[in-house]
């Protein structure tokens, strides 16, 4: 058992319980989306229902290599420097698959999306723990609980860093707190790689880099000329070369079930996801590809009032975030202050305060469960069990399996759990 099989189960039992643990938004795509879909399926010309190129769909690659270039201001060839996967997962899987041998060490910041650790092992590798450390703001004190930020700190990067090093695997907008790595922190990742073993990868996890909806004050002059807010970590000088960037469709046009994600990066990296792709599925699919292709156009046009579908996005991420962040202090939970601190992705890690802790059964807490790290559903655990199974319940996701065993056990995650706001407004309010 997992926590995601652990949450359903209780979604299951509980079916009035309001769900804002799993991280898949509850609407339709754009209408261009499925549009777009449409016609891609009719296209009698084009003919997308077979088999397309195993190393992605022309049109798509073709798509993606131009509005990458402009990302990182470069030239990125379609056919040697871009993969299409099943996904950004399946992405991360063979880029693993293909740098780690038996024996190499994957630095994953913690809290990480708990999928990371099990990939790393996959391939052979080991995983190996550099805390992001919790600042909380200075008013802070022993019965006022407040927000605060998650900060890299150089030294820990450091002293984690060995010639055993094959990847680092870097996440922003981060899953599950929402970080935006500075500027700073993603210098301190660059200076890193001279500590690592000399074929280092920095895989950079970007599926949330058009969900900055509070973006770092200090980035206008660097960020992506699409993505306001976001640097491409390939972006930065000399990293072009050491650096496989990740990404997908599903959360930028809510469709996470249509599973296409892709790898960009030089060609000595990409080629070897190219030779492994046709071994692992022949292609993705090809119509989704297409339709994805003929989406991309259409995004970049004026939308419901927005310049472009992303500043739309960005605006209705910004106003279902400050409502979610809103319920949650009302219920007692502590939360970022957007204005000081940066934000992206959809959820917010909260911290738990004295008045909603007061309310959970110590009877509930510390007592075995098969699915909860370490097989004890310690504070943050026990909560959420607690909030899902009350009358007009509250799904959330406790934060302990996005922390490694050590920390969990340590009591880290303890004051945290981890809240989704891409659901409708009605889901929220009725929260």
């Amino acid at each position: 058992p997992t926590v995601w099989t652990e949450f359903s189960r209780l979604a299951q039992e509980h079916p009035g319980v309001v769900n804002l643990g799993q991280g898949f938004p509850d609407w339709l795509p754009p209408k261009f989306a499925i549009d777009s879909l449409v016609e891609a399926a009719l296209d009698s010309a084009q003919s997308p229902h077979q088999y397309t190129r195993p190393a992605g769909h022309p049109n798509l690659v073709r798509k993606l290599a131009t509005r990458y270039g402009k990302h990182m201001r470069r030239d990125v060839d379609p056919f040697t420097e871009v993969a299409v996967t099943v996904g950004a997962s399946q992405a991360l899987y063979l880029s693993l698959q293909t740098i780690i041998q038996p024996g190499d060490e994957v630095i994953l910041f913690e809290p990480f999306f708990d999928l990371y650790v099990s990939q790393v092992k996959l391939a052979g590798g080991t995983p190996v723990f550099v805390p992001l450390t919790f600042v909380p703001y200075e008013d802070d004190t022993e019965t006022v609980v407040t927000g605060g930020d998650w900060v890299l700190e150089a030294d820990k990067l450091k002293q984690a860093v060995t010639t055993r090093t094959k990847a680092i695997l870097l996440n922003s907008p981060h899953n599950p707190t929402g970080k935006i790595f500075t500027r700073d922190e993603m210098e301190m990742v660059a200076e890193a790689l001279e500590l690592a073993n000399p074929d280092c990868v920095v895989l950079s996890d970007e599926v949330y880099k058009y969900i900055v909806h509070s973006p770092p004050k200090e980035r206008a002059s660097e960020e992506s000329l699409f993505c306001r807010g976001h640097v491409h970590f390939a972006s930065l000088p000399g990293m072009w070369d050491r650096t496989i960037t990740i990404s997908s469709a599903g959360k930028t046009f809510s469709a996470t079930g249509w599973q296409v994600g892709w790898c960009v990066g030089p060609n000595h990296l990409i080629a070897r996801i190219h030779q492994l792709l046709p071994y692992v599925q022949f292609c993705a699919s090809t119509v989704i590809q297409e339709a994805l292709a003929r989406s991309l156009t259409r995004a970049d046009e004026p939308y419901e009032g927005r310049a472009s579908y992303y500043d739309f996005l960005r605006h209705t991420y910004t106003r279902k975030r400050d409502l979610l962040a809103s319920a949650l202090i009302d219920a007692g939970f502590a939360v970022p202050d957007y204005d000081r601190t940066a934000g992206g992705g959809f959820f917010i890690l909260a911290r738990i305060g004295p008045k909603i802790l007061s309310s959970l059964p110590e009877s509930r807490i510390n007592v075995p469960n098969d699915a909860a790290p370490n097989g004890e559903a310690r504070q943050d655990w026990a909560l959420c069990q607690w909030m899902a199974e009350q009358d007009s319940g509250v799904l959330c996701i406790p934060s302990s399996p996005f922390f490694s065993s050590l920390r969990v056990a340590e009591g880290v995650s303890d004051e945290f759990v981890r809240v989704a706001f891409c659901k409708t407004d009605d889901t929220i309010d009725a929260a």
